[in-house]
């Protein structure tokens, strides 16, 4: 099946979940997450109407943004991001979904230029899986707290992954939390704009648009099963003019 084609059928069900829902199609932001496929397959989600996409890793989004430069793309960062990667991603980023620790938003601030401030979202990890990363639950509203004196970051709201192989019970356990968690901030600060709920994936996007999703992150039902061909290496040193 052809892209255009998977795209089709993608916003066919996601629109059927917003009316069961009873919610507004045009509230849900679809996030492509192009990781593992090549450039060519970011250009023809394009060409079907896609302009946000994602990445999980900053060499291979730094490799994609190079190609890809004529395309009028919003790139998302949605995987763990190391300190030392910040100051190459800045500012071509436009929301960062895996903020988890002070530390990295530290190192947006020590990167960014005079002004410059960039939307985040706090990683959440509702399902208490170790393989997760994310700040507990608990540790939210301290985070929250200290997050408030980086000049430099945005808070837009928060982020969470499904429990791996989840019931649809399951599943909306683990956002329900994640708008309980966001619903509660909202009011405890009242002067942020915290209105982005990024959950649900592939196989779980109904169950994060019942319980209120504004960006589902979805990969392989756009591009087919991942591309695990020659990808950058870890240790290869990419810039951009």
């Amino acid at each position: 099946m052809s892209i255009a084609a998977s795209l089709s059928r993608l916003r066919d069900e996601i629109a059927a979940a917003c009316a069961a829902a009873g919610r507004d199609p045009t509230a849900v932001t679809l996030v492509a997450v192009s990781k593992t496929h090549p450039a060519e397959a970011v250009r023809e989600a394009h060409a079907a109407g896609i302009r946000h996409f994602a990445e999980n890793r900053a060499q291979e989004f730094l490799a994609k943004a190079q190609i890809l430069e004529d395309l009028d793309l919003s790139w998302h960062m949605v995987g763990s991001l190391q300190t030392n990667k910040v100051k190459l991603l800045l500012p071509r980023i436009a929301l960062l979904h895996s903020l988890d620790r002070i530390e990295l938003a530290q190192a947006v601030e020590r990167h960014a230029l005079e002004g410059f401030r960039l939307p985040a979202l706090i990683q959440v990890n509702t399902t208490g899986e170790e393989t997760k990363s994310g700040v507990a639950p608990a540790g939210v509203d301290a985070l929250v707290d200290s997050l408030r004196r980086v000049r430099a970051i945005e808070l837009r709201g928060l982020m969470t992954i499904g429990p791996l192989g989840g019931t649809e019970a399951e599943n909306r356990r683990a956002f329900a939390l994640l708008r309980t968690l966001r619903d509660r901030l909202a009011s405890r600060h009242p002067d942020l704009s915290l209105g982005v709920l990024s959950m649900g994936m592939s196989d779980d996007f109904p169950e994060a648009i019942i319980e209120g999703a504004t960006h589902l992150r979805v990969g392989s039902r756009v591009f087919g099963e991942r591309d695990y061909g020659p990808q950058p290496s870890r240790g290869e040193r990419l810039t951009l003019p």
